[in-house]
């Protein structure tokens, strides 16, 4: 949230371009405030354990939020009690004439199929199109940026050599950002997936803004030029664990698998993960919910999108 001062008071300009958020007393009278409204796709199959995490980096702020949850009823939800999804969750014929004034779409485990085969894309592209008119600022996540990505922009993913997996570091090519405010010069992220894009073909994209990338995992942050798309190709919102059980999964399906790098104590998987990501990944989602949605957003909400 900003801190209000006088609109003549030295400090404003000082602060201003040391990037630290300021509200003048002239604008802050003028200020209307409701609570935002926020659609979640969820895409993951680990549904509750995924609501929970997003619902934790969303509440952490003085911002009031109103929920829902959103589902693809061309693809039946195997790892989750139907019950759950009927109490929690609705479809998109049911929201579409709705506006939001922010919404995230979450990865999926499907990013080895070309887009084409995975069976909720036609659904998907049709919620993608529907955002362009009916979210003020979407947040697309893993295998959801490459979905959004590739929709949107053309940008196609590309296959990795082998399973991208540990906690990476990144660095901040737009320290200005607002998204970046409060940010290191480098930070944590985990990433877990088999395919990326590539810097190059992000930087053809003139209606694209390349945010940050890291030397081992790639890309990590892209948004448009109007704010009102992007695209996160880790997971900040991972817990402590979400890794872990993630090489326990994959090392019991018998696949040839590395351990995550720079995550557990010594790189070893019998001794317990550190924790270097939590607070950058707080403060990547309240930039975004305060300076992209909250303070942006039409008051009026149905004229999001004109």
């Amino acid at each position: 949230m900003p801190i209000k001062i006088p609109d003549s008071l030295p400090a404003k300009d000082i602060l201003e371009n040391e990037n630290i958020f300021v509200m003048t007393s002239s604008v802050a009278v003028h200020q209307d405030i409701r609570p935002l409204k926020f659609l979640i796709l969820n895409l993951m199959p680990t549904k509750i354990v995924t609501e929970t995490q997003l619902l934790r980096k969303l509440s952490n702020t003085p911002l009031q939020i109103e929920f829902e949850f959103l589902q693809t009823i061309s693809h039946e939800a195997k790892n989750v009690d139907s019950q759950h999804l009927e109490a929690f969750y609705t479809s998109f014929d049911k929201i579409k004439n709705n506006h939001y004034d922010g919404m995230i779409i979450t990865g999926a485990p499907v990013e080895n199929l070309d887009f084409k085969d995975v069976d909720y894309w036609p659904e998907l592209c049709t919620i993608m199109d529907w955002t362009s008119h009916n979210v003020h600022s979407t947040f697309h996540i893993c295998w959801g940026a490459q979905a959004g990505l590739y929709y949107h922009y053309g940008i196609k993913k590309v296959q990795l050599p082998k399973k991208i997996s540990g906690v990476f570091r990144h660095n901040v090519l737009k320290p200005q950002s607002p998204f970046f405010r409060g940010f290191d010069d480098v930070f944590n992220v985990p990433h877990s997936r088999y395919t990326g894009m590539l810097e190059e073909d992000v930087l053809k994209v003139p209606e694209l803004e390349l945010m940050s990338v890291s030397d081992e995992a790639g890309v990590f942050a892209v948004k448009s030029e109007d704010n009102r798309r992007f695209f996160i190709t880790g997971h900040p919102e991972y817990d402590s664990d979400t890794l872990a059980l993630e090489y326990d999964r994959d090392i019991k399906k018998g696949l040839n698998i590395d351990v995550p790098k720079h995550y557990f104590q010594n790189d070893d998987p019998l001794l317990p993960p550190i924790v270097t990501w939590r607070a950058h990944a707080q403060l990547l989602y309240t930039n975004w919910l305060n300076y992209y949605v909250y303070q942006t957003t039409p008051y009026d909400i149905e004229k999001i999108g004109e």
